[in-house]
This record gives structure tokens, sequence and C-alpha cells, in this order.
């Protein structure tokens, strides 16, 4: 289980270690870009969080595993287009096969 902390003092967000190297390759590319956007999660049982992400608040993402998988092409392009539309980047399921 890894974790995106986001902000100074940090807002925690745990994730998967899968889906967070995922979600770093599209946050990391839009920042890239100079792109501002909303990011919401699911947290615990019934709530969510929404953050708004900018180049210049602080950004770490904290891996449990030292090795990293390779990144599916298809969920990196359903993550941004999630991210490139009004509500912001959101989580969808892995795309298979």
């Amino acid at each position: 289980m890894g974790t995106l902390i986001y902000g100074s003092p940090g807002t925690s967000l745990p994730f998967d270690d899968r889906l967070l190297s995922h979600l770093q390759a599209v946050i990391l590319a839009k920042l890239r870009r100079d792109e501002k956007f909303g990011f919401t999660c699911v947290t615990g049982e019934n709530g969510h969080t929404s953050i708004w992400v900018h180049p210049a608040i602080p950004l770490v993402f904290t891996f449990d595993s030292a090795t990293r998988a390779p990144l599916n092409r298809a969920w990196v392009e359903k993550l941004m287009q999630t991210a490139n539309g009004t509500a912001g980047l959101s989580v969808v399921e892995e795309p298979t096969g």
C-alpha cells in the first residue's frame, strides 16, 4: 500500500502501489504541461476526498515496493480521460485484455 501526500501539512491518501504508479504517471504528465486539475477519490467506506492539484503545491508519492510493475497504457489513457474532463481525475477500474 503506497501513499500520495499532497500539500503542507500533507493530506495522505493511501493507494495500492499498482494504482498509485498509474496515478503518478497521469498526475506528473499533467503537471509537466502546467495543467491544474481536480482529483477526487474514495476514502473510507462512504466518504471521498477532493484536492486541487497545482504545480506549486508539494506532492510526494511513497511506494511500499522497491520494484515497479510495468504500466498498463490503456489504464493510463482511461485515467487521463477522466483528468481531462470537467470533474477532474478519478479512479477507474483497470481495463483487462
